[in-house]
C-alpha cells in the first residue's frame, strides 16, 4: 500500500457503505469443539460436538490463512476499534467495541486492495465474513477463473484512509473534551478567517474535527 494503514483505530476505506448500528445482526459463525467422553466397550470413541462463538483470534487467523493461501503473507493489516497485540494484531480479551467494524488491507501499490465489514455486531463474525468472502472468490481462481477473479477484485481497490479528526487537531483517539477543546484553540487562532492567513476551509475542516472528538467524548 502506498500510505501505511493504521490498525488502530478503525480506519474504514473511504466510500464504502457502513451498516448503521440498530441494522447488525448477530452472525452464526463459530468454533466447533469436540467433547471427548472416552471410548465405549467397543472401542468406539465417544462424544459430540458443541459449537461456540468464534474468537478475535480464531476470526483473525481465518483471513491470514486465507490471504496466505492467495499468496499475501506480508502487508496485510486488520483494522479495528480492539487494541492491538505486540505483533500489531487484534488482541482477544478486552471488552468489544462499540463500532465492531473491521476492514482489512493487504497488497501494494497498484494491486492493494481491502475489504471491510460491520454487518455483524461481534469483531469477530466480521472478520469471519471476511474470510468467507475471500475464501469464495479463491474458489473462482481455482475454478480457472482468474480474469474474474482479478476484475472482482478491482472493486476491493484500496483507496487512501478517510482524514481521521483526531489527526487533523493532533490528539490521541481517546482524547478527552479538555485535551481537544486546548488542541482546537491555537489551530483556530492560526486559521480562523478574520486572521491573517486564515483559511475558510481550514478552519471548517477544524472545526468538523473538533465536533467529531467532542461527540466521540461524550458517547
Amino acid at each position: 500500500m502506498s500510505d501505511p494503514i493504521q490498525a488502530y483505530p478503525l480506519h474504514w476505506p473511504a466510500g464504502w457503505k457502513r451498516v448503521a448500528g440498530h441494522q447488525r445482526t448477530r452472525a452464526k459463525f463459530g468454533k466447533q469443539t469436540f467433547v471427548d467422553r472416552g471410548v465405549n466397550a467397543e472401542g468406539q470413541r465417544m462424544g459430540w460436538h458443541t459449537k461456540g462463538q468464534l474468537s478475535i483470534a480464531q476470526g483473525t487467523e481465518r483471513v491470514l490463512r486465507v490471504l496466505n493461501q492467495m499468496g499475501f503473507n506480508k502487508s496485510v493489516v486488520i483494522s479495528s476499534n480492539l487494541a492491538l497485540r505486540q505483533d500489531g494484531l487484534p488482541r482477544s480479551g478486552q471488552r468489544a467495541p462499540d463500532d465492531p467494524g473491521v476492514a482489512v488491507y493487504w497488497g501494494r501499490g497498484a494491486s492493494a486492495r481491502c475489504i471491510a465489514v460491520d454487518q455483524y455486531d461481534r469483531v469477530a463474525d466480521n472478520l469471519a465474513a471476511i474470510a468467507a468472502t475471500l475464501e469464495a472468490m479463491r474458489a473462482i481462481e481455482r475454478h480457472g477463473g482468474a480474469a474474474i477473479l482479478d476484475r472482482a477484485f478491482t472493486g476491493f481497490t484500496a483507496l487512501p484512509a478517510p482524514e481521521q479528526w483526531f489527526t487533523i487537531l493532533g490528539v490521541s483517539a481517546s482524547a478527552t473534551r479538555e485535551q481537544i477543546e486546548a488542541a482546537y484553540r491555537p489551530l483556530a487562532m492560526k486559521h480562523h478567517p478574520d486572521r491573517p492567513g486564515g483559511d475558510v476551509k481550514e478552519m471548517a475542516r477544524i472545526n468538523a474535527a473538533r465536533d467529531e472528538g467532542l461527540q466521540r467524548a461524550a458517547a
